[in-house]
């Protein structure tokens, strides 16, 4: 599938929509249910799935959706999809309930295993990030105009993302290891963002996160020059690849030369 003007656009579109229908929530309230994996749900991302499902199928109605809110689709369906789109309608949920503003919709185009082009809308600040495999990424503030992300070398210290509500000992022992370093706050996919623009170096991941919440983030840090490394084989991450839908650990990184080895090593 080619990604032409068109298709980035009304995707781009698609992910403005939902974060409407995210913030129309957020400012008027809503109750928050458990999931049977006990994350918790809001009507807000029920809103954008549904959006965001309905506008890629008629979009591209030969290619299937999968979305974290539609995700018991059988391991024996998925396997056959070359091309699929991978959708987190609300990243970040945790961080909307906390009403921090740091959440994300996701949006990723698979291909072979690979992201090929992805999308993150910022709906808070309005701000989209898109990115397409062999391409370049861009920051769209407010306007239908892009500029170009270009990374910046990373200067000591390093600045860390970490996590605002995903903190584990092993994650712990992996920033002792990194030395000097500045360790700033921040949810959602937006991390990989923060990197691809270079006001993040590393976002380390030791534990599950599932495969919608990394897809379009990846995208748009690869197209940028950077990285997201599996921990255990430094292999680029690839998706539906296995029955279960969560990642394992993984380093993204603006710079692939860091030693992010020695971070990780037997962790």
């Amino acid at each position: 599938m080619i990604i032409n003007q068109a298709l980035r656009e009304a995707v781009i579109d698609i992910s403005h929509r939902a974060g409407a229908a995210i913030l129309q929530v957020y400012a008027n309230g809503f109750d928050v249910q458990r999931k049977d994996d006990d994350s918790p749900v809001t009507s807000a991302d029920l809103a954008a799935h549904r959006l965001i499902v309905q506008g890629l199928g008629a979009l591209t109605p030969d290619v299937p959706v999968l979305s974290e809110e539609s995700a018991q689709l059988p391991w024996e369906t998925r396997r056959q999809w070359q091309r699929y789109w991978l959708v987190d309608p609300l990243d970040g949920t945790r961080e909307f309930i906390k009403r921090n503003g740091e959440f994300s919709v996701n949006i990723a185009l698979i291909d072979a295993g690979l992201p090929v082009f992805g999308v993150v809308q910022a709906p808070v600040t309005g701000v989209v990030w898109h990115g397409q495999r062999g391409g370049k990424a861009y920051r769209r503030d407010g306007s239908n105009e892009d500029a170009i992300v270009t990374r910046v070398p990373p200067a000591l210290p390093l600045r860390v993302a970490a996590s605002r509500s995903h903190r584990s000992p092993r994650t712990e022992e992996l920033l002792a290891r990194m030395g000097d370093i500045e360790l700033i706050a921040q949810g959602s996919s937006l991390k990989f963002c923060r990197i691809a623009e270079g006001t993040l170096d590393v976002y380390p991941r030791l534990g599950p996160t599932s495969e919608w919440d990394t897809a379009a983030g990846q995208c748009v840090l690869e197209a940028a020059g950077g990285v997201v490394l599996a921990a255990d084989s430094g292999e680029p991450f690839q998706y539906n690849q296995r029955p279960r839908l969560l990642n394992g650990d993984f380093v993204a990184l603006g710079d692939a030369s860091l030693p992010w080895r020695d971070w990780v090593a037997g962790l």
